[in-house]
């Protein structure tokens, strides 16, 4: 694997997928109970966005950097821009926070959190990162793995009854991804299956998505909706141009606080032709 996603940090697709994660972190932290989250492909959990790496793409210029100036006033953009910048108050001006940092943000002392890195470099910079936090384990193994060795999860006598596992895998073999992808959240669901699973995926084009997506819709979940942002038309078969959440048992009425985040990131991240997606697969019982 090739992939570092500190070429990609904070861009359009960073800022979709985090404000969907910490809305359902919310979402689970708001009940008593403790919760497990997994984090299937962590990468090191913080990110410099002025360094060479980063500014090779650029990316965060239009994602991130944008949002922060236009600060649009929807709650769970609200909430998102808050956790960016308690980031930066320990990290620094120009940090930002990967799905690792968010969980840890977001979640409770009585939480668990697991993150799996196979990049040996990453992993370590994972490890470093949050080597103070003794609710994270990191995992220097393939994501995939680790749903059957981990779920379901426990911590001594606790068994959870409630969590998350986030997906977000680079895409690097392409469409060969989705099969692989179904095969894991197959397993999953029926190793935990009242767990929340989300799904990252890009939009490049839009014929490509369709078969997964009927595939999805037919896994054993209470629910399956879809979530997407394109910051230009889906029809642009040069780069990626926009990305979508696939949540699985999703909390109860997500669908009502991220309907005026999704219309609120168009406005501020789009090019003329974007558009958005808020759309029940299989809608909840």
């Amino acid at each position: 694997m090739n992939y570092r996603h500190v070429f990609h940090a904070g861009n359009h697709a960073d800022v979709l997928k985090h404000v969907i994660l910490l809305a359902v972190c919310d979402a689970l932290a708001a009940k008593p109970s403790p919760c497990f989250a997994l984090d299937t492909h962590a990468g090191r959990g913080l990110y410099r966005l002025k360094s060479a790496s980063a500014q090779r793409t650029g990316e965060s210029d239009d994602g991130i950097g944008r949002l922060l100036v236009e600060r649009p006033r929807v709650p769970a953009i609200t909430r998102y821009l808050a956790a960016v910048e308690a980031c930066r108050a320990v990290h620094g001006h120009d940090a930002y926070p990967g799905s690792p940092w968010l969980l840890a943000h977001a979640l409770r002392g009585s939480d668990r959190i697991a993150c799996c890195e196979l990049q040996p470099v990453e992993a370590s910079a994972l490890r470093e990162n949050f080597a103070g936090d003794d609710r994270i384990a990191v995992h220097e193994r393939d994501g995939y793995a680790a749903v059957r060795a981990l779920l379901p999860p426990k911590h001594g006598e606790i068994r959870y009854g409630r969590g998350l596992v986030l997906i977000d895998p680079p895409y690097e073999a392409q469409l060969d991804e989705f099969d692989t992808v179904l095969a894991t959240l197959k397993e999953a669901l029926a190793r935990w299956p009242q767990a929340t699973y989300a799904l990252w995926y890009p939009v490049k084009l839009r014929r490509a998505l369709q078969p997964f997506l009927r595939k999805a819709a037919r896994l054993q979940a209470k629910s399956a909706l879809l979530a997407e942002l394109l910051v230009r038309p889906d029809d642009s078969p040069l780069r990626m141009n926009g990305s979508g959440l696939l949540l699985l048992n999703s909390p109860w009425q997500i669908d009502a606080a991220l309907q005026p985040a999704l219309h609120a990131l168009q406005e501020a991240l789009g090019e003329p032709g974007a558009s958005t997606r808020l759309e029940w697969l299989r809608p909840p019982a």
